[in-house]
């Protein structure tokens, strides 16, 4: 193959190519990395690069190839892991100043899934301190661009693995969502991304101190569904030393993948009854909302409201990252950012009231979107209310909203209200890329399926991809 058909080369027929010793790992690895010394600079989607392991790794993996051995599911794939998870011998910074030298001794359980699988580790991508923010910026360089427009956000907190992706620096990438930071994005780099159900993927390893994960799951995100349903399967299943980890194993998610969507009943929400939206947003979600009309689907605009679920979200999110990292507000305080800070602050004067109250309206909104898939198969929304918007400009683009008479929004936040309320109601939502605004950015489609349904969400995501392919090449080219 000629070097520029990899770039977008699916990673499962990069698979195919290497295990028909077509394709050489060292040469797919070194082109990946090349990419990465040309392009990184303009994006700085990856905080390390690790050049001399990668390398070493893909010559073991050729080896192994060339013997005949038996292959992962990703044997010599090069992929990307987001700077929240922790790897044995390679500085992980959390995305956060207090943390730029540490080099741990160990690899999370995800990342020791991935090295299983075969997978070549490329580097570490950008995230915003601690994962705490929908856009990537922090004290260790420049915000992650967007490869579409260099002035624009890729989104957060997994903007380096979005920016990679787009931009051809991997094919694949291990992410983490908390709040939307999978999908946020996914639909601001115009990637695909999914967040599994709450409990699918372990969440062991890491620095802090241990507290209860209400929100967060890691996930793959990619250039096409199939990609990321293999790379699913692979970081899935129970292990003991996450105790909240489901001890059901994923279904088969690859076996009806192609399968269609023809029969199934989705409802179909343009605010979820309580979000402003960009109009632009709505319109062009809307149209790729009927695109299921066209591929067999019932879909109908139920009634349907939630109650503002933030005040909720809040007090758990604040109380669990102080639960981790308050002690570093006494010796390290002056190295964290601003909104670091800020969190972990909030976090501290939680009270056990306002955390039992907080907890209830989590079970509030999990009722509320239970009941509305216990009568559809899927629901979907829009992924953002707006697209990506000017690095550092957040509050600059609440004039373009229609925002009900006496609605709040609130800049730092208020352009997450698709995505959080599914981080509190532990179902399984991802992000398809579906269409442009005006001026050129990705805008993408929310699929939320019921817990433990990754294989509908994915087979939806897959029937859409095959009726509307996006394209895969943004301007930083």
């Amino acid at each position: 193959m000629a070097n520029e058909d990899l770039v977008f080369t699916p990673a499962w027929r990069l698979r195919e190519l290497i295990s028909a010793k077509e394709l050489s790992p060292v040469e797919l690895t070194e082109f990946f990395l090349r990419r990465i010394e040309a392009l990184n600079p303009k994006l700085n989607a990856y905080l390390t690069v690790t050049a001399e392991e990668a390398l070493s790794e893909a010559r073991l993996a050729e080896q192994a190839v060339l013997k005949g051995e038996a292959l992962g599911p990703l044997h010599g794939i090069p992929i990307s892991i987001k700077d929240l998870e922790v790897t044995k011998g390679v500085p992980t910074t959390l995305g956060s100043l207090v943390f730029k030298d540490k080099v741990p001794q160990e690899d999370t359980v995800v990342v020791e899934r991935v090295r299983k699988s075969g997978a070549i580790i490329l580097g570490k991508t950008n995230t915003p301190e601690f994962g705490l923010s929908g856009t990537t910026e922090n004290r260790l360089g420049d915000a992650c661009r967007n490869p579409w427009n260099l002035e624009r956000t890729s989104g957060g907190s997994s903007g380096g693995a979005g920016a990679g992706l787009a931009a051809g620096l991997c094919p694949l990438a291990i992410g983490s969502d908390g709040g939307g930071s999978i999908r946020i994005p996914s639909s601001f780099c115009g990637v695909y991304g999914i967040k599994p159900t709450q409990g699918r993927v372990p969440r062991y390893g890491g620095f802090g101190k241990p507290a209860a994960n209400f929100t967060s799951q890691v996930g793959p995100m990619a250039r096409n569904v199939r990609d990321a349903a293999i790379l699913l399967e692979v970081v899935s299943g129970h292990d003991s030393r996450d105790p909240t980890t489901l001890r059901e194993p994923l279904p088969d998610v690859i076996k009806d993948l192609d399968g269609g969507v023809r029969g199934l009943r989705l409802a179909w929400s343009p605010n979820m009854g309580f979000a402003p939206v960009d109009p632009e947003v709505v319109k062009v979600t809307s149209k790729a909302a009927r695109v299921f009309d066209e591929l067999g689907c019932v879909v109908e605009e139920p009634r349907f409201a939630l109650e503002d679920p933030f005040p909720a979200y809040w007090p758990i999110l604040t109380a669990s990252l102080y639960a981790s990292f308050g002690h570093l507000l006494e010796d390290h305080a002056e190295e964290l950012t601003a909104y670091g800070r800020f969190i972990i602050e909030q976090g501290e004067h939680v009270s056990g009231v306002e955390y039992s109250r907080a907890l209830l309206g989590f079970y509030r909104v999990q009722a509320q979107l239970t009941d509305l898939l216990e009568r559809y198969d899927l629901l979907l929304t829009p992924t953002m209310p707006v697209p990506a918007f000017p690095i550092g400009q957040r509050p600059k683009f609440i004039h373009t909203l229609n925002i009900p008479e006496g609605r709040k929004f609130e800049p730092y936040w208020g352009f997450l209200q698709f995505t959080f309320p599914i981080n509190m109601s532990g179902q399984t939502a991802a992000s398809v890329p579906c269409g442009f605004s005006a001026d050129g950015m990705p805008i993408g489609l929310q699929i939320v399926g019921r817990a433990k349904d990754e294989a509908t969400v994915l087979r939806a995501s897959a029937a859409f991809e095959k009726a509307r392919p996006w394209p895969l090449v943004p301007k930083v080219y």
